[in-house]
């Protein structure tokens, strides 16, 4: 290859390069966002409907309802995450529409983010399609909450979970295993992590409803609404 072909090639990789991040972050640029005005400062999160896309509209519908509005952060663990979007301040538990399906694995599989710290992602009970409007914010990075995919096969040729491994294992037994679904991640922290970690380092103890892990300063979730 001669010095002017190698230059074209090389023109032409620059300028795949230049689209590909471009068209990256105006993707980026698209995604909803949300301000969360709070009693202790106000942040941004960002959402990906083209990753979960019914968690996502799930979470919007919440925001343009104003069931937000005057609701708290009522479970704080410092090293671990900090959980809203729930009780008003005087613990009494907002109504809810029913639960959203879960989409893990999908949000996953379609490059979605994992647990890591500044995402934000949907509570639930032990029922993995019991996620309804309270969320949370990873506050470090909880790989142990991330969904796990389940190979390819029927029956599953070979699965390790947790250092242990599963060969010849009817695939319906892994995808519904309830260990193996994970939170959904649907969205990110783009401003005011400086806010969330001033909530997750609040002092605790118990409140209402719940023995601990409760904000001994109300933290209270003014208003939410949709940026963008």
């Amino acid at each position: 290859m001669n010095f002017l072909s190698k230059w074209r090639l090389a023109i032409a990789w620059y300028g795949f390069l230049a689209t590909f991040f471009i068209a990256n972050s105006a993707l980026a640029d698209d995604a909803p966002k949300v301000r969360f005005t709070t009693s202790a400062g106000d942040f941004v999160v960002e959402v990906y409907p083209d990753k979960a896309p019914k968690t996502v509209e799930n979470f919007l519908q919440y925001v343009r309802d104003k069931h937000y509005d005057g609701t708290i952060f009522h479970r704080v663990i410092e090293n671990f995450m900090v959980q809203g979007g729930g009780f008003d301040a005087k613990f009494v538990e907002r109504k809810s529409r029913p639960p959203v399906a879960h989409e893990g694995r999908e949000a996953l599989s379609r490059g979605g983010p994992k647990n890591v710290v500044g995402t934000l992602a949907m509570a639930r009970t032990n029922d993995p399609n019991s996620a309804t409007a309270q969320f949370f914010i990873n506050v470090r990075d909880n790989a142990f909450l991330d969904p796990i995919l389940i190979p390819p096969g029927d029956p599953v040729p070979k699965f390790e979970y947790q250092g242990r491994v599963y060969e010849n294992t009817p695939r319906a037994n892994l995808v519904n295993a309830p260990q193996l679904f994970g939170y959904t991640v649907f969205g990110r922290v783009v401003s005011g992590l400086d806010v969330i970690t001033k909530i997750k380092t609040s002092p605790t103890g118990p409140g209402g409803p719940f023995p601990s892990d409760v904000p001994k300063t109300t933290l209270l979730i003014n208003s939410a609404t949709l940026v963008k």
